[in-house]
């Protein structure tokens, strides 16, 4: 049987490299690798107009669009992962010197209100620093990948046509910014040493918050019950001869991403990427709770009901 061709999307990088060259492959099934330079433009080709039959996602992205019975379905593929304590930045002269200050203020959200990023590092506003983010206005400069979603009524969004948000926070039209560059003048974190802070968190209570999954559409995963399974397969064998490389030493240039797990490997003594649900089942329950929270869920989910039929075992 000729194999069935896949129009997919992911970003090449360290753990799926060897898939995206063509070194490792489906068994049953052929992915032509479409290029998105702008990833998020493919999130949101994807949510609107399924425009993919297999693409990387943000994990709220798919929270919310699952809520709202966008037609695809998450393989418990974890490719992005990464720390959000320096992802808030402060205007320096606005008297904000620890999270709680930002009580009673409005902060710039970089793109839609439920970018996985602002949602985590809300959540290192809450959890971590004690702020209720009920007396925050948040201020998005775009709007949201899943249309449908109503955000709550602190969400108010910027004008169309504001300056970015490093202007926005630089010039004092801003307090903070959740997402924005801190290469304005008088702009700067929030969390000093925000790097150290994400590896205390890791340490503390193994927090390694996920970004990005992998969808497929639900009419294929109907259609061919074997390829849930098979996509993780390769997937993760990709991913395990990263791993191996980042133990070896033997990463060519590493980037930054590359340092970060391989430090990430040495605190833990594990792989830094783990894939299936029970390896990461305390991760996504955070930020499940994190969108129930902030209101992109309206409800708690089960997590096993956010998963391909046949995946909810495997582990890689």
């Amino acid at each position: 049987m000729a194999e069935r061709a896949l129009r997919t999307v992911t970003r090449t990088q360290g753990n799926n490299r060897d898939l995206t060259s063509g070194l490792v492959r489906p068994r049953r099934y052929q992915l032509e690798f479409v290029d998105v330079p702008v990833l998020v433009q493919a999130f949101r080709r994807m949510v609107r107009r399924l425009e993919f039959d297999v693409c990387e996602m943000a994990v709220t992205t798919y929270l919310c669009a699952k809520e709202h019975g966008i037609a695809f379905t998450a393989l418990p593929i974890f490719l992005v992962r990464g720390f959000h304590h320096g992802a808030v930045v402060v205007n320096t002269a606005a008297g904000i010197t620890n999270p709680t200050d930002l009580a009673g203020r409005t902060v710039g959200v970089s793109r839609g209100y439920t970018v996985t990023t602002g949602v985590w590092a809300r959540g290192v506003l809450r959890d971590e620093y004690g702020l209720d983010l009920d007396k925050v206005t948040w201020a998005p400069s775009g709007d949201e990948h899943v249309a449908e979603y109503a955000p709550p009524p602190n969400v108010r969004p910027l004008p169309a046509g504001s300056p970015d948000l490093a202007e926005l926070v630089s010039t004092g039209a801003l307090d903070a910014a959740v997402g924005s560059s801190v290469d304005a003048p008088g702009v700067a974190p929030l969390i000093p040493d925000a790097a150290e802070a994400g590896y205390a968190a890791l340490r503390a209570r193994g927090h390694y918050p996920i970004n990005h999954l992998v969808v497929v559409r639900d009419e294929l995963l109907d259609a061919y019950p074997d390829l849930a399974a098979d996509l993780f397969e390769a997937f993760t064998s990709s991913k395990q001869r990263y791993v191996r490389r980042l133990r070896d030493g033997a990463v060519d240039n590493p980037t930054s991403v590359d340092r970060t797990h391989e430090r990430v490997m040495r605190i833990t003594g594990a792989d830094p990427l783990p894939y299936g649900l029970e390896d990461n089942r305390a991760v996504l329950e955070e930020i499940v709770r994190h969108a129930t929270d902030q209101g992109i869920l309206t409800r708690p989910v089960a997590l096993e009901t956010l998963f391909a039929e046949g995946t909810q075992e495997l582990r890689g």
